[in-house]
């Protein structure tokens, strides 16, 4: 397998994906990356034509590791180097990653993917062969993927010690603006505010340090994130909006804040107890898979074992 881009999560995919035994090399854009990458003994070059010329000689799966921004220059690149190859990305929106593949031409052989795991820090060194140990890791079941790309990118993703969660773009996205993207927002709000108060960092302590963990993440990787998905995050602020809104006009008139604290006190506890049953029917490749498949990742169904495709021997 090729990753492109060898950050946090694409350094992590590599660093994951030898450890569980596969073949991979990868690129970065950064000499200091590759530099560092081959220090620690792992194959990683500069040079992104000739990695791609590899990938396409040898059919690798190429993982697309890189900020939204960069990808319709990168796929232009996968394209006139490797357009036969199995792809798939490892970034937190779908629908414009969808979009930019089809763009390009590459949607034929294209899986969606999103590890639903990192950290505030960035590059190589942050870099973890434990990163994805029991996280999720959606995986597009759009109309249009094919089911032996599918099934490769599972495979690597449980290779990694991931979950799979089956998942179209839109309702990704969706998602992901709810339990991603707003939370990043929110701690920006939170970290800023507080550094307007003079006292505020010296009594500082969990709830701050929990609430505002993500606010470490680089700039330029938030605003990306949160830009790219703006059409799902935009109705999800709104709603956290209101319910602020509603609570500061409750407290300006001396008013109880019940109906704010109790929904997200009950919504949390729903989120401590929810379970996330095995899918163990499906077969991919079979009449109805995809919609099956989205299905069950809607009502929290995972796939934590290989499942075969369909005609194969497995």
């Amino acid at each position: 397998m090729c990753v492109i881009g060898l950050g946090l999560i694409g350094g992590s995919v590599m660093r994951a994906a030898r450890a569980a035994g596969r073949e991979v090399f990868g690129y970065n854009r950064s000499p200091d990356g590759v530099a560092a990458a081959r220090f620690d003994g792992y194959d990683a070059g500069a040079d992104l034509d000739e990695v791609l010329a590899r990938a396409a000689a040898t059919g690798a799966l190429i993982v697309l590791a890189v900020p939204v921004p960069a990808l319709p220059s990168m796929l232009e690149h996968v394209g006139r180097a490797a357009p036969a190859n199995p792809l798939t990305d490892v970034t937190s929106v779908k629908g414009a990653v969808l979009d930019a593949v089809r763009h390009a031409g590459l949607l034929a052989r294209f899986v969606g993917g999103h590890p639903m795991a990192g950290t505030a820090h960035s590059g190589w060194a942050a870099g973890d062969a434990g990163l994805f140990v029991d996280a999720p890791w959606v995986i597009g079941v759009d109309d249009h993927v094919d089911p032996d790309v599918w099934a490769e990118v599972m495979t690597l993703a449980l290779d990694c010690g991931a979950f799979v969660v089956p998942a179209r773009a839109d309702e990704h996205d969706a998602a992901a603006a709810a339990i991603s993207h707003l939370p990043h927002l929110l701690a920006e709000a939170l970290a800023a505010t507080a550094g307007e108060v003079p006292l505020a960092f010296a009594l500082a302590a969990g709830s701050f340090r929990d609430g505002t963990r993500v606010a470490g993440t680089a700039p330029d990787l938030v605003r990306a994130m949160c830009e790219a998905n703006s059409a799902a995050l935009v109705p999800a602020l709104d709603r956290a909006l209101h319910r602020l809104t509603s609570a500061r006009e409750l407290l300006a008139q001396d008013g109880p804040i019940t109906g704010l604290v109790e929904s997200g006190h009950a919504a949390r506890i729903r989120y401590d107890g929810f379970s996330r049953p095995q899918i163990t029917t499906a077969v991919i490749g079979a009449d109805g898979w995809r919609d099956e498949l989205a299905a069950a990742g809607r009502a929290g169904g995972v796939v934590r074992s290989a499942l075969p495709t369909l005609g194969s021997s497995g």
